[in-house]
């Protein structure tokens, strides 16, 4: 009965008690030339369940699928293989969850899969802390940029030129306000001397590996060259599978490698 509309006596109660007599005196106020006397949609008033399937499946038959044609979206939006197994893991009932996340008592699923996907990271990068319960990419980026200033008790964040501008326009947007934010200059397929930027004021480098331009950075000399300043080094990784090629690029006889 939940999908049935209402009944005569439903509609009768709820205008006796909006205190209209009929359904024209309760839309009253409304203009005679915005109302429309006929069905909105060209669609038929029934229809049986398999005939409107197929009539939605022949409709949706007319997109075109993004995984059929070249793509190039880039800036980080790429192709990627989902596993198998992927489908099969989040189905679990461990990882499930009836709710929102905002309510522990009924969002364990959430939370089971937080804990484990921080512990991955952990694991995988060798950090000794990860934190999965930021909202995205971006204000992740600006809550790195604001922590780095209250510690270092400096006010400039220096942003590599190879950051994702939607990274950047969200840091200049939330840090802009509690320091200054500097952007370096943009120099797509190399990777800037950001280096040189570094000032005694500078709370923390931004750096993007690989970067908006698909450039893998070697973080090492800008994380030594932040930290002989006394600033930090902040890698914003959108792709961790690159931190393997990186590393492997490091390797002697090596040089490093983009995509």
């Amino acid at each position: 009965m939940r999908y049935l509309p209402l009944t005569p006596d439903d509609r009768a109660a709820m205008l006796a008690k909006a205190g209209a007599a009929n359904i024209d005196a309760l839309f009253r106020d409304v203009p005679k030339a915005a109302v429309v006397n006929r069905s909105v949609f060209d669609l038929p008033d029934t229809q049986g369940e398999l005939e409107v399937e197929r009539a939605l499946s022949r409709m949706a038959a007319r997109n075109i699928s993004a995984g059929s044609v070249p793509f190039f979206c880039g800036a980080g939006a790429y192709r990627h293989h989902v596993p198998a197994a992927v489908d099969h893991l989040i189905q679990r009932s461990e990882f499930l969850t009836s709710y929102t996340p905002y309510q522990p008592e009924i969002a364990q699923g959430t939370l089971q899969y937080l804990f484990e996907f921080q512990t991955q990271v952990a694991l995988l990068t060798g950090m000794e802390v990860a934190n999965a319960s930021l909202y995205d990419g971006s204000t992740a980026t600006a809550e790195a940029v604001l922590m780095a200033q209250r510690l270092t008790k400096r006010p400039k964040a220096i942003l590599s030129g190879g950051l994702h501008p939607h990274y950047a326009e969200t840091v200049e947007t939330i840090a802009n306000l509690s320091g200054e934010v500097v952007r370096a200059p943009v120099t797509p397929g190399k990777a800037e001397d950001i280096a040189a930027l570094i000032d005694d004021q500078t709370a923390c480098v931004v750096v993007q590996s690989p970067d908006v331009f698909g450039l893998i950075r070697d973080l090492k000399p800008i994380a030594e060259a932040a930290h002989a300043k006394g600033a930090l080094l902040i890698a914003v990784v959108t792709e961790v599978v690159s931190l393997g090629a990186s590393a492997r690029a490091r390797r002697p006889g090596r040089t490093g490698s983009s995509r």
